[in-house]
């Protein structure tokens, strides 16, 4: 994983849960989410796996070179609807930079959530994105954070289990809870699962979905789950609306 930080030639604005279409030219493009602060407008953060053509030019980009940046699209995560109560934020494997803005802009506005909750897990401790950052939330006393890997390595002293079972363990008052949830969807399924169980309402669960964007502007169709369009209608969608996809495998 690289995280791309980008100067753009004017300010630019986004919502956390965005994403912009980056582009090498003669390779193609791909949708990355926006992984830095929002407040931060005079920079642009991408967090990217090397996984294909386009990927790979951006991994292998250097200090000076050039970028295209098309965007900012999509829905974002609904922040002012979780003021007044507690926040969750849930992440599998490279589920996490498409929440930290979110993380960002709620400890920005620390006052506004009752308490702020990180559940984040990888396959094995040297999956962990931001490492350094998370040693930081640890160290801080209005966020609880807990960080679980599937595989334990030698010298590993944290938990070792699957992200849905730190749902139980978490201190967060239900009935005023808001959920945010990246990762893989089976993963997300069980999560949501763990949360109705702990007494978190269908409408106050939020994920983000990812899917084969390739025009960000509703006219390919390659993004379709169901009756919608991931680029135009998402990523981020209120768990209700993906209540019956998600129960179809591939779809």
């Amino acid at each position: 994983m690289v995280t791309l930080g980008l100067t753009p030639a004017e300010r630019f604005e986004f919502l956390p849960g965005q994403f912009n279409m980056l582009y090498q030219p003669g390779i193609g493009e791909v949708p990355i989410s926006v992984s830095g602060d929002s407040a931060d407008t005079g920079h642009v953060r991408h967090t990217i796996r090397d996984v294909g053509p386009v990927s790979h030019a951006l991994c292998a980009l250097r200090p000076g070179q050039q970028v295209g940046v098309r965007g900012p699209y999509g829905t974002s995560w609904p922040l002012a609807a979780a003021e007044g109560g507690d926040l969750v934020i849930i992440a599998g494997g490279i589920g996490l930079p498409p929440l930290r803005p979110a993380l960002y802009q709620a400890l920005g506005q620390r006052e506004r959530f009752g308490r702020v909750v990180l559940l984040y897990g990888a396959r094995t401790p040297d999956d962990l994105l931001f490492t350094d950052e998370l040693s930081a939330w640890r160290a801080r006393f209005d966020l609880d954070v807990y960080v679980t890997v599937d595989a334990a390595a030698r010298g590993w002293r944290g938990d070792v289990g699957v992200v849905p079972d730190l749902v139980r363990r978490a201190p967060f008052d239900p009935p005023q809870t808001t959920a945010f949830v990246v990762g893989p969807e089976i993963m997300m399924r069980f999560t949501v699962r763990a949360l109705r169980a702990a007494g978190v309402t269908d409408d106050r669960m939020y994920l983000s979905m990812e899917r084969n964007m390739q025009c960000a502007v509703a006219m390919c169709g390659h993004c379709q789950l169901g009756p919608f369009l991931v680029c135009r209608d998402g990523p981020v969608f209120a768990y209700p609306q993906l209540a019956r996809w998600l129960a179809i495998r591939e779809v």
